[in-house]
């Protein structure tokens, strides 16, 4: 791109936030068509506890407007899922033209599974991690003490383990980007496996109810995208020095 060409920043700015505004405007659509279906997606995200719940219980809520704003912040968060594929094509156009082409090779098919991945862990996280997680808290009730989950609590823990989870298995997306940009390499993440190990087991006791069987459900996929990641660093990583990348470090017009 010549000197001449570039956008000014005014412009940059202006389609930024015409970008911003469409995003939300989708975002809105999204959260207005959930909202009639709050109860089903709410009923939805509640079955790994209910269906660990002794029989006659219930999820409650505590206050007059609870039951209202946590149907509302369930209905914002499915109409953000809904307008994800739109947030990040409007990401994407904003983006790509700065983007060199070895850049845009990287990025384009890097973001399409990303996505494949965060809801894979979303998905791994709801139907295997929290049904064991869900157990293990209710294992604590006795005849003097009762569980009596509450709409907001539930919805605030489980979002952020979903998120938690969908973050997690980002981790082979990560690394393959980094060995693609040159920052790490196959030996290096081979050397470093062990200490990788140790940390996906910190980090499952820290996520996940304290107990063996929840940690190790988080840490066995952790250590398997680990090994996948070292597989992606081998074939997108970044050609040995001596290699000319010029070409493909130009600009498109």
């Amino acid at each position: 791109m010549q000197e001449e060409d570039k956008i000014p920043l005014t412009e940059h700015l202006e389609e930024l936030r015409t970008r911003l505004i469409r995003s939300f405007i989708a975002i809105f659509i999204g959260a207005a068509v959930a909202y009639g279906f709050k109860e089903v997606i709410f009923d939805l995200l509640t079955k790994p506890l209910i269906d660990v719940l002794p029989k006659g219980d219930a999820i409650i809520f505590t206050g007059l407007p609870e039951a209202f704003f946590t149907y509302l912040k369930v209905s914002l968060l499915t109409g953000l899922l809904l307008a994800s594929p739109w947030i990040i094509f409007e990401i994407w156009m904003f983006i790509a033209p700065g983007l060199y082409k070895k850049e845009k090779k990287i990025m384009a098919p890097a973001i399409l599974l990303s996505i494949l991945f965060f809801t894979g862990g979303a998905l791994f996280g709801y139907f295997f991690v929290f049904p064991f997680g869900f157990k293990f808290f209710l294992g604590f009730a006795s005849d003097s003490l009762r569980a009596l989950p509450t709409m907001k609590e539930y919805l605030s823990f489980a979002s952020k383990l979903l998120m938690a989870f969908g973050l997690a298995f980002e981790l082979p997306i990560f690394l393959t980007i980094l060995a693609a940009l040159g920052l790490v390499t196959p030996d290096f993440l081979r050397k470093n496996r062990k200490f990788a190990v140790v940390f996906f087991f910190i980090f499952g006791a820290i996520l996940t109810p304290p107990d063996v069987v929840t940690q190790i459900l988080l840490a066995t996929p952790m250590i398997l995208l680990y090994e996948l990641s070292i597989f992606g660093a081998m074939i997108f990583g970044r050609r040995p020095l001596g290699v000319s990348e010029e070409k493909e470090n130009e600009p498109e017009d």
